[in-house]
């Protein structure tokens, strides 16, 4: 590994999610004009990435495109480079619907190559969507974010990667402390990082610790020279007692641990050489 204060860390802030409400956390921005807003807070704190979900008037999720389209011209108005990561999750629609956004040409957009559980469902991603969502990232020029939530994911990422349903080089987010899921266990984390390695060794990775998890994966991460994820759709907490106020609190969080450990948080720029998305916001 490179010298950490040569190694610039990717703060990427989550900031609603397909679960959180207000009743979870008056903060979690619900409205595009919410949204909007503490992504500017979050972007000013020192997120480059913002991965964002949308909901309709009542406040479920959805994967209208129109929605999708008003967020992420609020978003590249009033935070400029920023890199725009679409969710192209599961709670959000059903089969192609989840990927009618990608037209929109974003930066990025996450993606799972794998089914798995989750609290109280099964979290279908089966192959032919996989594929689909793939070509359609392929067609727009949309960056992927493979999202890990087991380790046969990163095996299949590697192998869509190798035969040319992905482009290199991967960014692979590994997801832990999802209940039924991989939990957020050290030596399950760094066998995550030496199997990427020698799966893809030219991949960028990234991790997400959910709930109580967020800060522990955070600082797993940071000190490991990778990147990191933050933000109210994993975590709306601060405490066990005390709710976060903002998007960009959790992200000063991640910023303080980046100072910890002789990080230095990457810019919008950096974040763009880095990821291979250099071109202008």
């Amino acid at each position: 590994m490179s010298n950490a204060a040569e190694n610039p860390c990717i703060i990427c802030v989550a900031i609603t999610g397909s679960l959180p409400t207000k009743e979870n956390n008056p903060a979690v921005p619900i409205s595009i004009s919410e949204q909007i807003e503490s992504t500017h807070e979050a972007f000013e704190a020192g997120a480059s990435i913002a991965h964002c979900h949308v909901r309709d008037d009542d406040g479920k999720p959805t994967s209208d495109p129109e929605r999708f389209a008003r967020l992420k011209e609020g978003l590249q108005k009033h935070c400029p480079g920023l890199i725009i990561q679409l969710s192209t999750g599961g709670r959000s629609g059903a089969g192609q619907a989840r990927g009618g956004m990608l037209s929109l040409r974003p930066d990025m957009a996450s993606l799972s190559v794998g089914s798995n559980n989750f609290p109280t469902l099964v979290y279908e991603n089966p192959p032919d969507l996989v594929d689909w969502l793939a070509g359609e990232m392929r067609k727009y020029d949309v960056k992927p974010e493979i999202e890990a939530f087991d380790l046969g994911h990163i095996v299949q990422a590697a192998r869509m990667q190798q035969d040319g349903r992905l482009k290199g080089p991967l960014y692979v987010q590994f997801v832990m402390g999802v209940k039924n899921a991989m939990p957020a266990d050290k030596p399950i984390f760094d066998f995550y990082i030496e199997t990427l390695k020698r799966l893809a060794p030219d991949a960028q990775w990234c991790a997400a610790g959910i709930g109580p998890e967020q800060i522990k994966v955070n600082e797993w991460s940071i000190a490991a020279g990778g990147h990191t994820r933050t933000g109210l759709e994993d975590n709306v907490r601060l405490g066990r007692d005390r709710l976060a106020p903002s998007n960009a609190a959790l992200v000063k969080r991640a910023v303080a641990l980046c100072d910890q450990y002789h990080r230095p948080v990457a810019t919008w720029r950096q974040a763009r050489a880095i990821l291979g998305l250099e071109k202008a916001a």
